[in-house]
């Protein structure tokens, strides 16, 4: 009886084992190339298309404001960030852009998302103010979820307390 549990034992081993194991694919993707990758964003001669993502980045002073702690005040170097974007897609009214809002890592995670909610939305009326219309703003909070700077030190902390404006199409 013995002997009968122990070969009942072996073959379901062998059997579990053998389901297991991995099947080889039936299309093997292609050897890493040494081409560059294509950017989207540009033409067939390798040129920015306007109205792109790599034009808005190129174009503005910058798709990030910053902001003060615990605040989501539009201050004066965020003025003329958030200018430059607004003349910008005042140019190109067809396209939509995402305003994200960002915290450093101190408070509760319900408190940065609310913090961040309300800096995206701080943004977003200021460009809605500049003529740019709402209905092209989405906003979308990360709270402290995506920081860009690692650390907890003052210069860290700081980077982290933005609003990012991200070319949708």
């Amino acid at each position: 009886m013995a002997k009968v549990t122990t070969s009942i034992l072996i073959a379901t081993a062998l059997l579990a084992t053998a389901a297991c194991s991995k099947k080889r694919p039936a299309v093997i993707p292609p050897a890493p190339s040494d081409t560059a990758p294509v950017d989207p964003n540009a033409g067939a001669n390798g040129a920015i298309t306007p109205g792109s993502r790599a034009d808005f980045e190129r174009s503005v002073t910058s798709n990030t404001v910053n902001f003060a702690l615990d605040s989501y005040d539009i201050d004066s170097p965020a003025r003329a960030i958030l200018d430059s974007q607004a003349a910008w897609l005042a140019k190109y009214p067809n396209v939509t852009v995402s305003l994200e809002g960002h915290c450093d890592e101190r408070g509760t995670r319900e408190y940065n998302l609310a913090l961040g909610d309300r800096r995206a939305n701080s943004a977003k009326n200021y460009l809605a103010a500049r003529g740019v219309a709402a209905g092209r703003i989405s906003t979308i909070s990360y709270g402290k979820e995506r920081p860009i700077a690692l650390g907890s030190d003052e210069q860290s902390l700081a980077q982290n307390r933005r609003a990012v404006t991200i070319v949708l199409n």
